[in-house]
């Protein structure tokens, strides 16, 4: 016989086997053993905490011959049966590939044979949610009034999903999230069975990981000795089979944010990357871990509310002091976004990278939560002994709708004959250019820089990086040689937005008396 995968292996086959869902075990055991059985039941709850399988034992459960105390006995031939798959009383249906009517009115036409052998005929329909609306009102009927030897079990993920008309005939039991704590003990207890070597760290990862679904942490841990059979499986070789970080990583990751170190940050993404780590993975972990330091700066006792170790938890309580509430706050909604566009994204290194970027330049959002950022940001880099000028283009782009018009230039003593003669020739020189040069030369203005430099001055950055680029500043430079016979040095600069060509340039062309048509 094949390898059968753990989850499947130790499925458990009574009640008591059944790990952290003990109030939905003890309310079905006591209808079992008091006969107060009902014909129809919905079980809710998150994938991998035993919805099915507890629908299976209740199936063998009101069928067994000798039940122990509301549990299958799990010896009579019913018991086996219903194990194997090959009693007739059990029918399960998946409603995510049987959803429409014709399959619900088989399932109305069957009903009506009682079973060959045992009590009831239990019908377990896995996803109900995704049945049709159609198909919901060809159910509803025999779920009002099936026959005495039918039940009906209904499981699903979603039960918001569920019509009312559905849930009024059906007794809901909720199964919820199976704590950190119980996934432990269960998976140690395997382990043992098993005979295999995992050090506790390494299984409590694991359990965290299952996101409180025994499924998911037994499949995980499959997973993990698949690829160190033979081998001790380790925290760190956990780590690198799931593509996981270590709480280090997002400590180093935390720090530099806070330090607003962009390239720190970028580096350390690229170690994680080149380690192949898992980045949809990263965004998660992390958001958990900002979450951690939330809680630790909300509250002096979550101690116990937290699952980390004594010494991480000391450094934690250091992290948590090197940053505002709010900025924290923050933090989770920037990543907790992020996730979700995760999901999705063909450029996860892309959306990560520029998430890390906004963290760090908290100029780069608008919305009212980052303005506390923005104004901490500015402060620091005040006191760091930013220049003015540039304090002031980030105060009068943060804080004012207009910009106070600057001191007007002081205008040079006198122009060289060489620059008149330019100006003069400026509109002939520029004719004479290549066409897409020629077009944005038709927008420059003339003015004079120090040793007789040549400014030509351009409306806006893009048209000035066109005219700037090395090659078409050796095409100017050389249809001016070609009219005035000297060679020129010139410049090229663009007027800031906000301000006008007046407010910084002397303009050259005015002062040799000529008439200047701009066109646009």
């Amino acid at each position: 016989m094949g390898y059968t995968a753990l989850y499947r292996k130790f499925r458990p086959t009574e009640f008591e086997d059944v790990k952290g869902q003990d109030a939905v075990v003890k309310t079905l055991k006591n209808q079992i053993r008091t006969g107060r059985i009902s014909h129809a039941y919905l079980f809710c709850g998150t994938r991998g905490t035993g919805k099915t399988t507890v629908a299976k034992i209740f199936a063998k459960a009101v069928n067994c011959e000798h039940p122990v105390d509301g549990s299958p006995c799990g010896e009579c031939e019913m018991c086996k049966a219903i194990a194997a798959g090959t009693s007739m009383n059990v029918i399960e249906i998946d409603a995510a590939s049987n959803n429409g009517v014709d399959n619900i009115r088989e399932i109305r036409e069957e009903v009506a044979y009682r079973p060959t052998e045992g009590r009831y005929k239990v019908y377990i329909i896995d996803e109900v949610h995704m049945l049709s609306a159609g198909a919901f009102n060809a159910l509803l009927k025999t779920l009002e009034e099936p026959p005495e030897y039918v039940i009906f079990i209904l499981a699903t993920t979603e039960a918001h999903k569920i019509p009312v008309t559905i849930l009024s005939r059906c007794q809901r039991y909720d199964f919820k999230r199976i704590s950190i704590e119980t996934i432990c003990d269960r998976l140690n207890e395997l382990i043992e069975k098993e005979d295999l070597d995992v050090e506790d760290k390494a299984v409590r990862y694991i359990a965290r990981m299952a996101d409180g679904g025994m499924r998911d942490a037994l499949s995980l841990l499959d997973q993990c000795v698949a690829f160190y059979i033979g081998e001790r499986l380790t925290y760190d070789r956990v780590l690198e089979v799931l593509g996981a970080v270590d709480v280090d990583v997002f400590s180093r990751i935390f720090k530099e944010l806070v330090a607003r170190d962009v390239k720190g940050v970028i580096e350390t993404l690229d170690e994680l990357i080149m380690q192949g780590r898992e980045l949809s993975q990263l965004a998660a972990d992390f958001t958990w871990y900002l979450r951690n330091l939330l809680l630790l700066k909300s509250s002096e006792n979550m101690e116990d509310v937290l699952d980390v170790s004594t010494e991480n938890l000391v450094r934690m309580k250091e992290e948590a002091e090197l940053i505002e509430m709010d900025e924290l706050i923050r933090y989770i909604r920037i990543f907790s976004d992020l996730t979700n566009q995760l999901k999705f994204s063909s450029q996860k290194r892309v959306l990560l990278e520029v998430t890390f970027i906004k963290l760090c330049r908290p100029q780069m959002e608008s919305g009212p939560d980052a303005l506390l950022s923005r104004i901490r940001a500015l402060e620091a880099e005040v006191e760091k002994g930013l220049s003015a000028p540039q304090t002031e283009r980030v105060v009068y782009r943060e804080a004012m709708e207009e910009k106070p018009a600057g001191p007007k230039p002081e205008l040079p003593k006198a122009l060289s004959e060489d620059i008149r003669n330019v100006a003069k020739n400026f509109r002939s020189i520029a004719d004479n250019a290549s066409m897409m040069l020629k077009q944005y030369l038709k927008q420059a203005r003339l003015s004079a820089g120090e040793n007789d430099r040549l400014l030509i001055v351009l409306p806006d950055e893009v048209s000035a990086g066109f005219v700037a680029k090395p090659e078409h500043k050796e095409e100017i430079i050389h249809l001016i040689e070609e009219k005035i016979g000297k060679t020129m040095e010139i410049d090229v600069r663009h007027v800031e937005e906000g301000r006008h060509f007046e407010d910084s340039f002397v303009d050259i062309q005015k002062m040799v008396h000529m008439d200047i048509t701009i066109e646009d």
